[in-house]
């Protein structure tokens, strides 16, 4: 078992005053077999009005407005969660069932590819080397390896709007990257595969009361009869130092913060994430 506090802070400077700003947050973290969040706060400074709902993938969402004219917009999200092991998975379903015409259906729109998430010719001959394996299990998990031995993680090769085709291209991103190249190449298989959000404890052994500097991570999920993680930016298995916050298609689906305002500064975002084991 792992129970750690999270705090992730944002900062949002404005170089000219702003007259409003209109934000979604998905800063809190799912409630899951495996993973409990026992506290959750947010705390908005200049903030107005918001309001919680669940998205459609079950995120929960707090969107706000910040209707005074302000400067700073300043977010502290404060969660304490706890990660417990999960029952191994049953045995690999198999092609066939993954193939069916009524799991495609179903699983429809965690097969559809979108611009960040289109495969391309590399990306499809990533595919390709794995499509021979016995099952989807051993196939996707194959192609994370492959994925991780090809690509250099390397902060600010890409930018956020980067897709996982140009990434590929270089050989070199971020989580983000590797995550939507992953998801392009398995549902390019055939396996219903989704983008997953949330956090990486920095230390795999830190002690009782350590803090240490992480921050968001990305990795993915795929499904063979029942849905499964692999991480591969970090080629290990996802356990009990990932926290989940959202899942989606892609990145769209799932940013921890998205909005707009009213004036003509220009923003500088600066984020950090701090992660203390309590238990």
């Amino acid at each position: 078992m792992r129970r750690f506090r999270i705090v992730h802070s944002t900062s949002m400077a404005y170089d000219q005053p702003v007259r409003a700003s209109h934000n979604e947050l998905r800063m809190s973290p799912v409630n899951e077999p495996g993973q409990t969040t026992l506290d959750n706060r947010v705390r908005v400074k200049p903030l107005t009005w918001s309001l919680l709902y669940r998205d459609h993938w079950g995120t929960q969402v707090m969107a706000l407005e910040s209707l005074s004219q302000h400067s700073h917009l300043d977010i502290e999200a404060t969660s304490t969660v706890e990660r417990t092991p999960v029952d191994p998975p049953a045995d690999s379903a198999g092609w066939s069932t993954v193939q069916d015409p009524a799991v495609r259906d179903r699983t429809f729109e965690w097969l559809m590819l979108s611009r960040r998430t289109r495969p391309g010719e590399g990306v499809d001959s990533l595919a390709d080397s794995v499509r021979g394996l016995a099952t989807p299990r051993e196939a996707a998990y194959r192609l994370c390896e492959l994925l991780h031995d090809e690509m250099t993680y390397e902060p600010g090769s890409t930018a956020v709007h980067s897709s996982g085709e140009q990434a590929w291209a270089e050989r070199r991103g971020v989580c983000q990257d590797f995550a939507h190249i992953a998801v392009g190449a398995l549902r390019s298989l055939g396996i219903p595969a989704r983008y997953v959000s949330g956090y990486l404890a920095p230390k795999r052994d830190s002690e009782i009361g350590e803090t240490s500097v992480g921050e968001s991570h990305a990795w993915v999920e795929f499904w063979d009869g029942t849905w499964l993680a692999a991480d591969p930016t970090n080629a290990r298995p996802v356990g009990l130092e990932h926290v989940v916050v959202a899942r989606g298609r892609d990145y769209e689906d799932v940013p921890p913060l998205k909005g707009v305002y009213s004036g003509q500064g220009v923003a500088t975002l600066d984020v950090e994430v701090r992660f203390t084991r309590l238990a």
